[in-house]
């Protein structure tokens, strides 16, 4: 089975091709986007400042990403090729998840590549389109 991951920071789109037959599933990823507010309550120097505890936020959103990798990564054991594709940085961060914890299954990565967002039908074209271009 060769298979697709469209993923962003929002969620994972996956397209699994069986000949034929495709399968989409979508992943939310469930990460909370944090709009962190903090500075000075006044304009005077010295005056009082909001802690914003950053490192509580970045520790809970690593967690958060941790278990959206890991639903995907189930998602996907039965894979015999893999391309990640998306818009952001979340599919680099994907396979290094995989290379560090699923060696076997980042084996089968055939490549990581940059992506516009795109319609569902999109997606299914651009990965028939790639494993067509690549042999697997």
């Amino acid at each position: 089975m060769r298979t697709g991951v469209w993923i962003d920071k929002k969620e994972a789109i996956i397209v699994s091709l069986n000949h034929e037959d495709v399968r989409l599933n979508t992943i939310s990823s469930e990460i909370e986007f944090f709009n962190v507010h903090g500075g000075s309550g006044t304009r005077l120097k010295g005056g009082p400042q909001d802690v914003v505890q950053d490192r509580k936020y970045l520790e809970r959103e690593k967690h958060q990403t941790k278990r959206y990798f890991d639903a995907v990564i189930l998602d996907i054991e039965s894979a015999d090729a893999i391309v990640i594709f998306g818009p952001s940085e979340m599919g680099q961060k994907l396979h290094k998840e995989m290379e560090l914890n699923h060696p076997v299954l980042a084996a089968k990565v055939v490549e990581v590549a940059r992506a516009d967002s795109m319609t569902e039908n999109q997606m299914i074209a651009w990965v028939k389109s790639f494993f067509k271009s690549h042999r697997h």
